[in-house]
C-alpha cells in the first residue's frame, strides 16, 4: 500500500512513501479471501446441521448462511488488517508514550495555571536528566526502542524473506549491562542458521559492537533471543576480598629469590658412561685373502630337519 504525494513545482515528483509492501498487501488479500470462504462454509454447514434438528432443513440452510457469513466477514477483516496490526505493534511503545504525554499535558494545562504547568514540566524533564541513575535508565530504554526498529530494518533489507514477504514478529526488548536484549518470533522460511551468518551486518545496522543470537525456548525453534552488545563491562579493576582478611600487623615473609637457569650446563649433567664391546678383526692369510670358513662354522642342513 503506497501513498503518493502531490507533484512538486517545476515538474519534480517527491516519490512515494511505502506503508505496507505490495507483496505483503497481495498476500494478505489472498489469505483474507480464503479465510472468508473457509470460515463461512464451515461455520455455515455446522450451524445448518445443528439447526436441522429443530426446524426444516431448508430453513436450517438459511440460518447457517446467516451465521456463517458474518463470521466469515469477521475472519476476512482480521486477516486483511493483520499487516496493519503488526505495524501498530511495532510502534506500540511510541504510540503509548506519545498518548500518555499528550493526555498528561492536556490535563495539566486545563487544571493548573501557566506558571504551575511550566514548573511541573521543568521538574518532570529536568530531574531525570540531572540524576545519573535516571539518565542512564532513560538512555537504556530509549536504545531498546531504537533496536526494535533497527532489527525490523534488517529483516526487511538483507535477510531472506518468504514468498509472502512477511517479517518476523519482534516482541519486546529490555536493557542489559552491555546493551539490549530483544525477543523475536520467526516466520516460516527463516531459521537461526540463516541469521548466524549475518550477525556482523545486524550489529552494524543496530549501531553496536557485536550481536549474538540464541534460542529462547528449547521446545520452539522460532522463538529466538538477540543480545546486542555495545560496551564491555569486564574492564574495571575488581578489589579482592582477601585483602581485608589479612591483619595489618602481619610481618612480611622473606622469600628467597629463585634462581632461574638461562642455559644448559652439560658438565653438570650426570650421564652414565656406556662402554661398547670391541670387535675383533678377522685374521688374513699370507697372500692377503680371507681364510675360508671351517666346517664348524657351516651350519649342518640336517639340523634344520
Amino acid at each position: 500500500m503506497s501513498k503518493s504525494s502531490p507533484r512538486r513545482p517545476f515538474g519534480r515528483n517527491s516519490g512515494t512513501v511505502t506503508v505496507i509492501e505490495a507483496k505483503v498487501h497481495r498476500s494478505s488479500a489472498r489469505n483474507a479471501r480464503l479465510a472468508f470462504i473457509l470460515t463461512a462454509v464451515i461455520v455455515g454447514l455446522l450451524s445448518a446441521v445443528v439447526a436441522a434438528s429443530y426446524m426444516h432443513p431448508i430453513l436450517a440452510l438459511f440460518v447457517g448462511a446467516l451465521i456463517g457469513a458474518p463470521l466469515g466477514g469477521l475472519a476476512w477483516v482480521l486477516v486483511r488488517i493483520w499487516p496493519v496490526l503488526r505495524l501498530l505493534w511495532w510502534w506500540t511503545p511510541e504510540i503509548g508514550i506519545t498518548t500518555f504525554l499528550g493526555i498528561g499535558w492536556t490535563q495539566l494545562a486545563n487544571h493548573t495555571p501557566l506558571p504551575v504547568t511550566l514548573t511541573v514540566i521543568a521538574l518532570v524533564v529536568g530531574v531525570p536528566a540531572a540524576l545519573p541513575a535516571s539518565r542512564r535508565a532513560l538512555v537504556a530504554w530509549t536504545w531498546c526502542l531504537v533496536v526494535r526498529h533497527r532489527l525490523r530494518v534488517c529483516f526487511a533489507q538483507f535477510i531472506i524473506a518468504n514468498q509472502s514477504g512477511s517479517l518476523p514478529l519482534i516482541l519486546w526488548a529490555k536493557p542489559t549491562p552491555v546493551g539490549e536484549r530483544v525477543w523475536v518470533y520467526l516466520r516460516p522460511g527463516l531459521s537461526m542458521a540463516d541469521l548466524e551468518g549475518r550477525l556482523d551486518r545486524i550489529a552494524v545496522a543496530c549501531h553496536a559492537a557485536t550481536a549474538l543470537i540464541e534460542r529462547a525456548s528449547d521446545g520452539n525453534a522460532a522463538y529466538l533471543r538477540f543480545d546486542i552488545k555495545r560496551r564491555e563491562v569486564l574492564t574495571a579493576t575488581v578489589a579482592s576480598p582477601l585483602v581485608d582478611v589479612i591483619t595489618p600487623g602481619t610481618p612480611a615473609a622473606d622469600r628467597p629469590t629463585p634462581v632461574i637457569p638461562t642455559a644448559l650446563d652439560l658438565p653438570d649433567v650426570d650421564a652414565p658412561v656406556i662402554t661398547l664391546p670391541m670387535q675383533k678383526k678377522p685374521a688374513s692369510t699370507a697372500n692377503g685373502s680371507k681364510p675360508a670358513a671351517s666346517s664348524a662354522d657351516v651350519d649342518d642342513v640336517s639340523d634344520w630337519i
